[in-house]
């Protein structure tokens, strides 16, 4: 898993990569800019009420939009997966795998459902880690490391196999192989969890469970002419 994660962390900033990587990075931050924006829009209603002590509630909303902005990073991740998971798995699978036959590109409305769908999983879990915040911090940074472990690895992962698998085949490789998938996945919570860094979590989990994906179905993708020399 080690050689893996540091695999793909140094091809997330290789040349083919690159520019996908900033296409991710600058939507990225286009998506948390219009969530804080969106915020601030809404708790200016919220501040009038706050009077005589508006200035001290401006503090405290303004870093209330820091902390939800560092916890949107993982939701906003996820919605990416669709749009660039196809770009990347297509240059690991050709550059580290020449000898398999390269995976089908999911379709768009498939990868399209199965983002919303991850995203709003993702979406919930981490608004409830917002709300454990309040009550139990070390509780909640728990919370969101183990869930977004285990959602966004479970995402990636079977996104990655559904280029070569049924939806059906790629989840039953993902719960045979569901300790290790999840191991993996805490190293790309790791980079979540990490500002600014956070922000290659798209391509960078990406090109990581593509690895992953290899390393537990190597012989499906073997080509037929290479099977029949031995």
């Amino acid at each position: 898993m080690i050689p893996d994660a540091f695999g793909a962390f140094a091809q997330t900033f290789s040349p083919p990569l690159r520019k996908i990587l900033l296409k991710s990075i600058g939507l990225a931050i286009l998506l948390i800019i219009a969530l804080g924006a969106a915020l601030q829009w809404l708790l200016q209603f919220l501040l009038p009420l706050a009077s005589p002590y508006d200035t001290i509630a401006a503090v405290l909303l303004g870093a209330l939009t820091l902390v939800l902005a560092f916890f949107a990073m993982a939701p906003v991740t996820s919605l990416m997966a669709a749009i660039f998971l196809d770009d990347v798995a297509e240059e690991v699978e050709r550059t580290k795998f020449p000898a398999h036959p390269p995976g089908k590109p999911l379709s768009i409305p498939r990868a399209a459902l199965l983002s919303a769908k991850f995203f709003g999983v993702v979406l919930a879990v981490n608004l409830a880690a917002i709300l454990l915040w309040f009550v139990i911090p070390v509780l909640n940074v728990g919370v969101f490391f183990v869930a977004n472990a285990y959602l966004l690895s479970r995402e990636f992962f079977e996104m990655a196999a559904m280029r070569f698998r049924t939806p059906e085949e790629a989840r039953a490789l993902r719960r045979q192989h569901a300790v290790s998938v999840f191991v993996s996945g805490l190293v790309i919570a790791a980079v979540v969890v990490v500002p600014v860094l956070n922000l290659i979590t798209p391509v960078f989990a990406t090109a990581f469970m593509v690895r992953r994906y290899k390393r537990y179905a190597p012989s499906r993708e073997i080509l037929p002419t290479q099977r029949a020399g031995g």
